[in-house]
């Protein structure tokens, strides 16, 4: 193949840049023609050898309706759309794995899905069949899709999409890292200018929703300069809401500068150089035209218009498609979900199918489900006589600690006294705080039960396993001088040995702890204190201590990612210790190690344009100030444990799963249908179906918050096979009275019932 020669000369000027774009173009156009001509014989391979592969081998179990979808030529693009639970997922499942049979090459498949988590059951699916060859089906995001394509074209957009280092590879950066460099670039500006001065929250959320405004700016298809003037159209809130949403846009085009001049690029960034100038590219259209020719999207409506925008020309130009539209959902609509727009997609589709029945919830439970949610939003009713009492339990009380053991000992009775397995239980809430998480993992853990719990969207530090790692990496780099408090130290010595409760760790670290460094359990004089400690916890102690005291010794290194992984792995995941046989905090361990990993490549990569700094200590500090983790796909899919579950009610729903028992504490919270509150962004205003100029007003408010709740409830009844139990206390764990629309639309429901004379069928 000939290939233009290039010098270094060509770095000179800008015509030089011009003639080096021009030669990477003719590059990029030669590879391209290579990968086809090689994709095209890898095909014709793939069909000759498709003959070999047995028939029954990647078969699963489908009905009449599924199997039809499943068996669809193979130049169909259907679209399929149906309730949750209606086995919508396995059809695809089906489809995915009817098209390898028939020898089409597993790299020419693309399973799309708006986050990786979801596409498990086709993974998992893969993974028991392993009966076809011809490469990978490709799993992607809109998220990882612009990734890949915009560092795969980068040297053909970087100069025109105005990056101040076009000859210099992208750096991506994690949620994480957009913090940092956001805190890095807008503190002393907001400082400064004395921004922000009237908002009431910690400074991480209120950059978080600084990040939040640009993503869905991008996601929408606006400019970020647009982001204050849609902002005080729809809600004006007088002068100084007028300031903050100003001053939330100067902060975001400050980092965007930066981001531009550095070669970094959040995710706001990356999309839009991905939808503006990758994507405009015929070298990048005729790419995903020849790469992917067999689509299936999944869960669309949970996906932004970003995404349908891709969708839709993806349909346009694949062979075959089934795209799956989950109805009455959209629970990501805070992350830019648009129902609404994804219906759009039907219209690229050559055939359209529903499924009506659900294949996991009962009778009794579709009941409770339509008459609840028709106490709300009156269109999402049902029959007059459908019975909800059947499948639904609930008990009151005064006190909330009385409600979680009401709780704790019900699933007692489930699994000790029934044989029902940990696994089909979810406790949700509105909002999973610590007090509730700990009273419930304790109350289960001394019935012999075991749980874990999934809590996306926490700040890292929050996670008991990770302030213990943290506290260990200032105590084990003295030079940082960021020494620990001494109880952050007790906390982390207790989290870590296993047996050791707090007043025995904070006795230790009385003792032991001075200028800080922990010395050994020997230097403990009195023999009634060490009995009171134990020599076996003492032992554990030593042990723990020995290993941070070798290291500090051993020169130690600004890598935390590798101190995190040898404490974790030496130590604390060892018999005898917090972290062993515990699944939580392995991922937390898991999640730091990866959170820290990913910083130091950052920021090893700014390095070429600035001074380098003290990566660990930086990281540290970053963490200090709170920065909301990443999405760890590790905690979406833990769920093959047999351990009952605690989340957040979305974290739930968003996990696309079933279980036979479900139970809802805090039902009198106002948090299971009014939105967090967030001071300068608003996730309906800044969405693709809100009027431009339109005032957002309190019935707006009112009637979204309830055909939220409404929608909720028709999604936990449709993942509940058999029944659900309603945890009420008359004042909540802060001890405020409880009266939420959920209450409110309980009470109507028994109102109704009593008036009806079926009251006695209620267990209460």
């Amino acid at each position: 193949m000939d290939r233009p020669e290039i010098t270094c000369d060509y770095l000179g000027n800008a015509r030089a840049s011009s003639r080096l774009a021009s030669a990477l173009a003719h590059i990029a156009e030669q590879i391209i023609a290579f990968e086809l001509a090689a994709f095209y014989n890898r095909r014709n391979r793939q069909r000759q050898i498709g003959k070999r592969i047995l028939s029954g081998k990647l078969q699963i179990p489908l009905t009449p309706e599924q199997a039809a979808i499943a068996a669809a030529p193979p130049d169909t693009k259907i679209w399929l759309e149906g309730i949750a639970g209606s086995g919508k997922t396995s059809a695809g499942v089906g489809r995915l794995l009817r098209l390898l049979e028939l020898g089409i090459p597993a790299e020419s498949i693309l399973i799309y899905v708006p986050q990786r988590s979801l596409a498990q059951p086709y993974l998992q699916a893969l993974r028991r069949h392993s009966g076809y060859s011809g490469g990978q089906v490709a799993v992607q995001t809109i998220g990882g899709l612009s990734l890949q394509m915009v560092e795969a074209f980068w040297f053909l957009i970087a100069e025109r999409a105005g990056f101040g280092h076009p000859h210099d590879l992208p750096n991506f950066l994690s949620l994480e890292s957009v913090q940092y460099f956001m805190i890095k670039i807008i503190e002393p500006l907001v400082n400064q200018r004395d921004y922000f001065n009237s908002v009431r929250i910690d400074r991480a959320r209120l950059y978080s929703q600084i990040v939040d405004n640009m993503n869905k700016a991008a996601l929408v298809g606006f400019p970020i300069d647009q982001i204050a003037p849609r902002l005080k159209r729809a809600l004006p809130g007088g002068v100084e809401q007028g300031h903050i949403y100003d001053d939330a846009q100067t902060c975001a085009l400050a980092f965007r500068e930066y981001c531009l001049a550095n070669n970094l690029l959040d995710f706001s960034l990356q999309l839009e150089v991905f939808l503006d100038h990758v994507w405009n590219l015929p070298q990048a259209r005729e790419h995903v035209r020849m790469r992917y020719r067999h689509l299936i999207a999944d869960n669309v409506e949970e996906d932004n218009p970003a995404s349908h925008r891709i969708l839709a020309d993806l349909l346009r130009l694949c062979q075959s498609a089934l795209v799956i539209y989950d109805s009455d959902a959209g629970f990501r609509r805070f992350l830019g979900a648009d129902p609404e727009n994804a219906r759009r997609l039907q219209g690229f589709c050559d055939a359209r199918e529903q499924f009506a029945d659900s294949k996991v919830m009962s009778d009794e439970g579709r009941a409770l489900g339509r008459a609840l949610a028709g106490q709300l939003v009156a269109a999402l009713g049902g029959s007059a006589e459908d019975d909800p009492q059947p499948s639904l339990i609930t008990e009151a009380h005064r006190y909330h600690p009385q409600m979680v053991d009401w709780a704790a000992g019900r699933i007692d009775e489930l699994v000790n006294g029934q044989g029902v397995s940990p696994g089909e239980i979810v406790v949700m809430a509105p909002f999973m705080s610590d007090v509730l998480r700990f009273a419930l993992v304790e109350g289960l853990r001394a019935r012999d039960i075991r749980a874990r719990s999934h809590r996306p969207s926490r700040a890292l530090r929050d996670e008991p396993a990770a302030r213990a790692l943290l506290t260990f990496a200032r105590l084990a780099h003295p030079r940082w001088h960021m020494r620990p408090a001494e109880f952050d130290v007790a906390f982390a010595v207790m989290t870590a040995i296993d047996g050791l409760d707090l007043i025995r760790a904070k006795l230790l670290t009385e003792m032991l702890y001075r200028d800080g460094r922990m010395l050994p359990f020997s230097d403990v004089k009195s023999g009634a204190m060490q009995d009171r400690i134990t020599y076996e916890l003492g032992a554990r102690y030593d042990r723990l201590q020995t290993w941070l005291n070798n290291y500090i010794e051993g020169a130690p290194t600004e890598a935390l990612d590798i101190f995190f992984r040898q404490l974790f792995g030496e130590v604390l995941s060892r018999a005898g210790f917090g972290f062993h046989d515990n699944r939580d905090a392995g991922n937390v361990s898991m999640n730091l190690v990866d959170s820290a990993r990913n910083f130091r490549w950052s920021l090893e990569f700014m390095r070429r344009y600035e001074e380098g700094t003290d990566l660990g200590k930086d990281y540290l500090e970053m963490v200090d100030r709170g920065v909301i983790a990443d999405f760890y796909l590790r905690d979406w899919i833990a769920d093959n444990d047999d351990c009952v579950l605690i989340a957040p009610a979305y974290t739930f729903l968003l996990s696309n799963r079933a279980v036979d028992y479900q139970f809802w504490l805090n039902v009198g919270s106002e948090g299971w249908a009014r939105r967090l509150y967030q001071p300068l962004t608003h996730p309906h205003v800044l969405s693709l179906g809100w009027p431009a100029g339109r005032t957002w007003t309190d019935d707006d408010e009112s009637a979204m918050n309830r055909q939220t709740l409404g929608r909720l409830i028709l999604a936990l009844t449709r993942r509940c096979r058999k029944e659900i139990y309603l945890g009420y206390s008359e004042l909540s764990e802060s001890g405020y009275e409880q009266r939420g629309l959920l209450l409110e639309a309980i009470h109507g429901l028994l109102r109704r019932s009593a008036a009806d004379n079926i009251n006695g069928k209620a267990r209460v």
